[in-house]
């Protein structure tokens, strides 16, 4: 099922298999995205393939300085017939939500998502509505240099599993782009591989994939080191480990492991890392893979 729907993005999304990966594990995992490149590089392209292949229901917000958090939530009407206010649900009450440009909003447009993507809930006067399930969102980010932008902080970075970025392509797979069909009309031809309810399932498979005391050592051992080590302004939190140990999990999942191996830890820790971790030097700048990689060196696999 998985392999079906990874087949179809790579019809969309051309030479990027691992990070495709990396994004069904996060949805799996019950967490959120964060993607972090340049305009024009296939993030929100992603995103609708996504919701395509999966039979989600889908939402795109695009976030400007002026978005109110009413616009992502939703906003009271009073209705004269009933003589009362009803509450009118806004974009967010979709199974898949791209928040797209998230940092081009304001930090009050921006919290309007927290409640959202932590408790899978919006409360609006006084009263709380469940939203559907599954939920996942995926928000795209521009470069912090780019004008117009409003950093996240962390203890919003901290609400999303992963982080990725797409990068360009390569030569050979840019001219199959120049020369091939539109994406958008390829977005058309898309038929969902997995329903919700075969999704639903597969998420409470992961966090029964097994998992060995040696290999919770490992997680607990690169944790440490973050605390630890003097590069970091702060280590992961049990949060961030918590989301590592899903993540591998998930990964597992998708590659028929019927166990957690440290291979599974590996794919996934630049991603769950990378925007948790700030270095102490503020002239180094590392990006996720990097530091993933440093991070594999420092740690011995026990």
């Amino acid at each position: 099922m998985v392999g079906a729907t990874l087949t179809q993005l790579n019809r969309i999304i051309l030479g990027k298999e691992h990070q495709l990966r990396l994004c069904l594990s996060c949805l799996l995992a019950r967490g959120h995205l964060l993607i972090e490149d340049i305009p024009g590089v296939g993030k929100t392209t992603l995103a609708h393939a996504l919701a395509e292949s999966l039979g989600l229901s889908y939402q795109r917000i695009q976030f400007t300085s002026d978005l109110l958090p009413a616009d992502i939530i939703g906003v009271s009407i009073f209705d004269r017939d009933a003589g009362e206010f009803r509450f009118h649900k806004g974009p967010v009450f979709s199974q898949l939500v791209l928040a797209d440009e998230v940092n081009r909003a304001t930090p009050k447009a921006q919290s309007a998502l927290l409640e959202a993507m932590e408790e899978h809930q919006v409360t609006a006067d006084g009263q709380t509505y469940p939203l559907a399930a599954p939920f996942f969102v995926i928000a795209t980010q521009n470069p912090i240099y780019q004008i117009g932008t409003h950093p996240l902080p962390e203890s919003q970075l901290d609400r999303f599993l992963m982080r990725l970025e797409l990068g360009y392509p390569d030569p050979a797979l840019e001219r199959q782009l120049l020369m091939g069909q539109d994406r958008r009309d390829l977005l058309a031809t898309l038929v969902p591989a997995l329903t919700p309810q075969q999704l639903l399932l597969m998420q409470t498979m992961v966090p029964k994939i097994h998992v060995a005391d040696a290999l919770l050592d490992y997680v607990q051992a690169i944790v440490r080191h973050t605390r630890e080590s003097p590069r970091y302004e702060a280590g992961l939190s049990p949060r961030a480990a918590i989301a590592l140990l899903r993540a591998a999990q998930a990964w597992a999942l998708i590659h028929g492991h019927s166990g957690v191996v440290p291979e599974d830890v590996q794919a996934v820790l630049g991603a769950v890392a990378g925007h948790r971790l700030k270095l102490r030097d503020a002239t180094e700048t590392l990006g996720a893979a990097a530091l993933g990689e440093e991070l594999l060196q420092s740690v011995p696999v026990p």
